[in-house]
């Protein structure tokens, strides 16, 4: 059983706010919770992780993705249940082998922290808390939530970025949409049984995927520290471009017509006046203005493609709503 202390009278409901339509509150009988870490060449923190989240935790699961150091032997060393991936497959086929066990071994919750040493184990009860005494369903723990993480600028800048954009994805608003530290309950990880999503883009895909299903989500605060052996295993600029992109994919599927039909129209207007004061100039001159002419043509035609491709797109994603 974890070892989860109650709350402080008050204390919870600051941090937090549930849905109305929040899940049961578990039976005690089915309060085991499992500690996910995926990872990959963390030899030199996995071990005290995984000591620290047993304390925690019925079971801890190291989900080691190919790594080439001695991570794996250093995990099951610590006591840790360790899956191995024969190939390094990122960070989302973790996350996707994690919410599998935890299903199939029949969890009540999982909590999921990354290996690098940047999470506090000793918060996994305060994390896995919402799911277990207020039936909460996704439990996100935040960097950006009533705490005095010293967290560089650079990083703050692009995480406000990417909240922004994935907050436009989903129907939840989160403070930190890309927080590694979280937990799922056990109607969460049965509604994501068909869930996919691949690399660092899981923490957003996560957030956009269970919000659809009407699932109660939560924040609570978390410590952080970047003073780790392997702050940098990748390059933060290309992380946080990679992750955008894709949120922009889900927003566009998400609202076709926003995403794309709004700039279409944008280019449309401003293309027609572009070409407008082109055959004015033409009129006063006789000189065709050629730069001007031929800019207002394309953005007109850009415009025109970006309307028709936002209403076929949302004519598709109607089409599978209703077959749904």
């Amino acid at each position: 059983m974890i070892d989860a202390p109650a709350p402080a009278p008050g204390a919870l409901g600051a941090s937090w706010t549930a849905m109305p339509d929040a899940s049961p509150l578990p039976e005690p009988a089915a309060r085991r919770v499992l500690v996910a870490i995926p990872c990959y060449n963390e030899g030199l923190t996995i071990g005290s992780l995984v000591l620290k989240a047993r304390a925690h935790a019925d079971e801890v699961l190291v989900i080691d993705d190919g790594s080439i150091d001695d991570t794996a032997a250093i995990a099951r060393l610590s006591g840790a249940t360790v899956l191995v991936h024969e190939r390094q497959k990122g960070k989302g086929a973790g996350v996707l082998d994690a919410m599998a066990y935890a299903r199939e071994h029949g969890y009540a919750a999982l909590v999921l922290l990354d290996g690098d040493g940047q999470h506090n184990p000793d918060e996994v009860p305060a994390v896995v808390a919402p799911i277990l005494d207020a039936g909460a369903d996704l439990v996100i723990g935040s960097r950006f939530l009533g705490t005095d993480a010293e967290i560089p600028a650079y990083r703050r800048l692009g995480q406000h970025v990417l909240n922004i954009f994935t907050n436009a994805s989903a129907d939840y608003s989160s403070t930190d949409s890309q927080s590694g530290f979280r937990a799922l309950s056990r109607r969460a990880l049965d509604a994501a049984e068909t869930f996919v999503s691949d690399g660092y883009n899981v923490e957003s895909d996560m957030i956009a995927y269970l919000s659809a299903r009407n699932l109660t989500i939560a924040e609570v605060p978390i410590s952080v520290r970047y003073e780790v052996p392997h702050r940098h295993k990748k390059n933060p600029i290309t992380h946080g471009f990679g992750v955008l992109s894709n949120i922009a994919a889900l927003i566009g599927a998400r609202s076709p017509l926003l995403f794309f039909g709004v700039p279409g129209l944008v280019l449309i207007v401003v293309g027609a006046v572009i070409d407008t004061w082109a055959l004015a100039r033409f009129s006063a001159t006789a000189q065709v203005p050629v730069l001007g002419a031929l800019a207002g043509g394309l953005m007109t035609v850009a415009g025109l493609l970006l309307v028709g491709a936002a209403i076929v797109l949302k004519s598709v994603s109607m089409l599978l709503r209703h077959r749904r």
